[in-house]
C-alpha cells in the first residue's frame, strides 16, 4: 500500500487500479476463477463477512510517515515529498538512517487483545496484518533474515510478545476472526532484489535477470521460504494477501510494450521485465499446508487473484466477481501523529455502499510507534459497532439486490434466500419515503430495525409509499434501515 495522493499507471496494467486512486472503470478488471471448487465455496463465507481490518505497523511509524516508499527512489509525491525532514542530505544517507528505525522500535504499549476486542465490538469478521512491507523489515520471526522486529538489535526482541504476527494472529483467532497475511513480494532491504552490486533507480529488481538467473533464483526461493514460515508456524491462516504486484511473470510483448510507456512524474518501469517468482508453485505449496487458503494476488491478472482490491475507491456499481474495497480510516495506510479520522457516518455509509454492490470493506487502521491506536480510533470502532449491533443483519450473509440503489441515498441488500430485504435510508425521512426500484408483494410485512413495530405501507401508481413517524429517528445517528419481510 501506499500515500492515497495520485498518480498515473500504465494502461498495459488494465487491472492496476489498486495502485492509484485514478477511477478506472470497474467493468474492465478481468478476473480468473480458481478451478477449485472448495476455493470457490470459501470465497462465499469469504463473502459472508462484509466488514474486516487492514493494519499497516512497522518501524516507519516512529516516523509518522508513509510505509516503506520513502526509500524508493522514483520521483514520486508519495516517496520524496513523504521522506522524514532534516534525516539526512542524500538518498544513500537517508535509506540507511531508515534502516536503522530497526534499532529504536520499542512498541511498548502493544496489546493485541484489545485491538481484537475493539474490532470485534465494532463488527469486522476478519483481520490482514502487514507482516512484511515493500522496506522488507519482518513483523514475524523469520529465519530468512535479520532485519526482523525479533532481532536482538531490536529493543523490542526481549519482550515477550515480540513477535508479533504470531501475537496478534493469536488474539484475532481467539475472537472467531479470519486471519489475513499480508506480505510483499518486492523487498527492498534484501540483496537478492535491490542487489548491492548495482545501483537502485525504480521499486523494481536492479538487476538483468535474464543476465543472473541464479540471482533471481535466490529472490524467488527467499520469497517462498519466508511465506513458508507463515503457513507453516502461525496457526490456521484464511487470507494470504499478496502485495506488490510489479512482481509478476510477464510476456514478451509486455515487457516490449513497457519499455515505451512513460509515466506522469517518472518511469518506475525504466527497468521492465518479467519478475517471476512461480506464483502457481507458490499457492500449491502453501495449500498443501493451509487448505482452502485464500489468495489474493493484487493486480495481476490470473486465477492466483482470488478476489479483487479497489484502493481507496469504491466501484460505481456492483461487480460480477468478488471484490474487497481497502481504504484508510484516516488519510494514511501508516501512523501520522495528529491523523485527520473520517467520521463515523461516512464510514458507515461506506460500508453500506460497499456492501450493496457486493463487496467487502477492509478497513485500515495504522498503530503507533508505542503499540497503541490512536484514542479517535477506538472512538469509531464503537461507534460503528453501536450501529452494527441494531442493524448487522442487514449487512452480514447478505448479497446484493437486483439493483443496489435508488438515487444517491437510498442503498439495498437482501438476504442469500431473496425472503427478507433490506432497505438503507442514508437521510431519516421527514414523514414518507416512495420506493420506485423495490417491488412488494401484497403480504409483505416491514418494520425499521431496531423497532419491532411493523411499519404501514401501500402501493401506489409511483411506488410503493411507507410512512416512518419522527420518533423512530432516535435509533440511531446515521444509516436506518428497513426490513421487508415475505412469507
Amino acid at each position: 500500500m501506499k500515500s492515497v495522493k495520485k498518480h498515473i499507471v500504465s494502461p498495459v496494467l488494465l487491472l492496476i487500479f489498486v495502485f492509484s486512486v485514478e477511477k478506472v472503470p470497474a467493468q474492465q478488471q478481468e478476473y480468473f476463477p480458481d478451478p477449485d471448487t472448495a476455493i470457490q465455496l470459501r470465497l462465499e463465507e469469504w463473502k459472508d463477512l462484509k466488514f474486516g481490518l487492514l493494519m499497516h505497523w512497522g518501524t516507519y511509524s516512529q516516523w509518522g510517515i508513509v510505509e516503506s516508499w520513502s526509500i524508493s527512489p522514483e520521483d514520486l509525491s508519495w516517496a520524496t515529498g513523504a521522506r522524514k525532514p532534516g534525516v539526512a542530505d542524500n538518498y544513500n544517507d537517508y535509506v540507511k538512517a531508515y534502516e536503522k528505525l530497526k534499532t529504536t522500535f520499542n512498541p511498548v504499549k502493544f496489546d493485541p487483545d484489545k485491538w481484537a476486542a475493539a474490532a470485534k465490538d465494532a463488527g469486522m469478521k476478519y483481520v490482514v496484518f502487514t507482516t512484511k512491507h515493500h522496506d522488507g523489515f519482518c513483523m514475524f520471526d523469520s529465519k530468512y533474515t535479520d532485519y526482523k522486529i525479533t532481532d536482538k538489535n531490536c529493543p523490542f526482541s526481549t519482550n515477550p510478545k515480540a513477535n508479533v504476527t504470531k501475537e496478534i494472529f493469536s488474539a484475532f483467532r481467539k475472537e472467531n476472526f479470519w486471519i489475513g497475511a499480508y506480505f510483499s513480494k518486492p523487498d527492498w532491504h534484501s540483496d537478492t532484489y535491490w542487489w548491492k552490486q548495482f545501483p537502485v533507480s525504480d521499486r523494481n529488481a536492479n538487476y538483468a535477470i535474464e543476465k543472473y538467473p541464479e540471482q533471481w533464483k535466490k529472490f524467488s526461493d527467499f520469497t517462498h521460504n519466508q511465506v513458508d514460515e507463515l503457513v507453516s508456524d502461525y496457526g490456521k491462516i484464511d487470507i494470504l494477501w499478496l502485495d506488490g504486484g510489479w512482481v509478476r511473470k510477464k510476456s514478451e510483448d509486455e515487457v516490449k510494450k513497457e519499455l515505451f510507456e512513460t509515466y506522469e512524474g517518472s518511469r518506475w518501469a525504466r527497468n521492465p521485465q518479467s519478475q517471476d517468482i512461480d506464483m502457481p508453485r507458490l499457492v500449491k505449496e502453501a495449500r498443501a499446508k493451509q487448505p482452502k487458503l485464500i489468495v489474493v494476488d493484487r493486480a495481476v491478472p490470473g486465477e492466483q487473484q482470488n478476489y479483487l482490491t479497489p484502493e481507496q475507491h469504491i466501484p460505481d456499481k456492483g461487480l460480477p466477481y468478488p471484490w474487497e474495497t481497502c481504504m484508510t480510516m484516516a488519510s494514511s495506510w501508516s501512523y501520522v501523529p495528529n491523523d485527520v479520522y473520517k467520521p463515523t457516518n461516512e464510514i458507515i455509509e461506506k460500508l453500506v455502499d460497499i456492501v450493496s454492490k457486493g463487496g467487502n470493506y477492509l478497513l485500515n487502521i495504522g498503530p503507533g510507534p508505542d503499540g497503541e491506536l490512536d484514542a479517535v480510533a477506538y472512538q469509531r470502532l464503537k461507534e460503528i459497532g453501536a450501529w452494527i449491533k441494531i442493524n448487522g443483519e442487514a449487512i452480514y450473509n447478505s448479497r446484493m439486490f437486483t439493483v443496489f440503489s435508488e438515487g444517491e441515498k437510498i442503498r439495498f441488500t437482501q438476504s442469500k434466500d431473496g425472503k427478507t430485504k433490506y432497505i438503507f435510508l442514508f437521510d431519516f425521512p421527514e414523514e414518507k419515503i416512495l420506493l420506485k426500484k423495490m417491488p412488494f408483494s401484497k403480504n409483505d410485512k416491514m418494520q425499521i430495525l431496531g423497532n419491532s413495530k411493523q411499519l404501514a405501507w401501500k402501493q401506489t401508481e409511483q411506488g410503493v409509499e411507507v410512512n416512518i413517524t419522527a420518533a423512530l429517528k432516535t435509533i440511531t445517528d446515521h444509516v436506518w434501515v428497513l426490513k421487508v419481510s415475505s412469507k
